[in-house]
Formats: C-alpha cells, sequence, structure tokens
C-alpha cells in the first residue's frame, strides 16, 4: 500500500496543529492506543490499537495509518489497517470504511476522534458498509464462524508486535537474573524454550 507525503501542501498553522494534537495523545494516551509519528512528516500517523477485550480481535495488537491529504482538515484521512484483519468493514488492502472518514467527516473531529472511532469498529463492525462482502455476509448470518475466523486470523497475524515487545522486555530481565542467580540460569533458560517453540510456529503461519 503506497501513501504520498502531503506536509509540503499543508498549511503551517495546520501541520501545527496537527503536531500538537500527535504530541498530546503520546503524553496522554488514549487506552488501548498508542501513536507514533515522525515529527517531520505529521502527515502519516500511525498507531497500536490493541484488539478490545470481549470481541475476536481482543489480545491482539494492530498497527493502524492514518494518512492526512492535502486538503485536510477539510478532507478527512484516508485510513488502513497495516495489520492484516478479518473484519466486514477492511478492505483486503487494509482500507478502513467507516463513515467518520467518508460523509460523516467534519474539520474539528481530529486524529484521537478517528483512532477512537476505528477501535469503536472493532468492537461494533458494520455489515451494511462492507468492504469485505465475505466477512460482512458471516457476521450476520454465521456469527460463530465470523468469530472463529476472525480469531483465527488475530492470533496468526496481530500477536506479532506484542509477542516482539514482550521479548524486548524481557531480555534485560534474563541477563539480570543470569548475572545475580548463576544456579538459576539454566532453569531460566529451560523456561523460555516454550516461549522460542511458540515464536517459531508463528513465524511458520
Amino acid at each position: 500500500m503506497a501513501t504520498t507525503s502531503n506536509v509540503e501542501n499543508l498549511p503551517p498553522q495546520t501541520i501545527r496543529l496537527v503536531a500538537r494534537e500527535l504530541a498530546s495523545l503520546q503524553t496522554a494516551p488514549l487506552e488501548g492506543i498508542r501513536v507514533t509519528f515522525s515529527e517531520q512528516d505529521v502527515t502519516q500517523v500511525e498507531a497500536l490499537i490493541d484488539g478490545p477485550a470481549g470481541t475476536p480481535y481482543a489480545g491482539g495488537v494492530f498497527r493502524v495509518k492514518l494518512s492526512l491529504s492535502k486538503d485536510f482538515p477539510r478532507s478527512p484521512p484516508k485510513g488502513f489497517f497495516m495489520t492484516r484483519i478479518f473484519h466486514p468493514n477492511v478492505a483486503a488492502n487494509g482500507e478502513i470504511c467507516v463513515n467518520t472518514l467518508k460523509k460523516d467527516w467534519k474539520a474539528d473531529l481530529g486524529i484521537k476522534h478517528l483512532l477512537l472511532t476505528i477501535k469503536c469498529l472493532l468492537i461494533v463492525p458494520n455489515p451494511e458498509s462492507a468492504l469485505n462482502e465475505e466477512a460482512g455476509k458471516m457476521l450476520l448470518e454465521r456469527y460463530d464462524d465470523y468469530c472463529q475466523r476472525a480469531k483465527m486470523m488475530t492470533e496468526i497475524h496481530a500477536q506479532v508486535a506484542r509477542s516482539s515487545k514482550s521479548a524486548d522486555e524481557g531480555e534485560p530481565m534474563a541477563k539480570k537474573h543470569a548475572t545475580e542467580r548463576p544456579a538459576g540460569a539454566a532453569a531460566g533458560a529451560d523456561k523460555r524454550r516454550p516461549k522460542d517453540k511458540s515464536k517459531r510456529t508463528l513465524k511458520r503461519l
């Protein structure tokens, strides 16, 4: 999926407003949403959204991208899921179909509102405006099958970010324990083997 930067086309005032909102979302993050962006190009915004509890997306971490148009905020950004997902309102290329990104867009809504809307879409899909017709039909006619398929896709594609994060966070602890408790080093290595095995399984998928 190719997106074009529009940072040179936006007026400085708009760039400042967007940068201020994004900085605010980093210092006071929304629950289950972590925003990342480059200060050199605020027109390409990425966020990690935790799959909401009680949905087939629970436990997954989904990377989302918002690409601001040269007419922003008069025109809405384009929204995409970078992580593969089985969802009625997400096309095969990751494009998101939600009214807030189209006919219901208002210039004063902002990035925060969009991210919350996308997270809500994971809780309450809208099969009436389906980009993935198979998912929309399955949601309406065979809900259990829909949940099973969506959960399987989540386990295969949306776990990698969290698994990698856990591994990164756990590595310094492993080194620390190895230094302070030499006798337990071998036991610690044994405990890590199942995790390594599960990672290899995910990579094969």
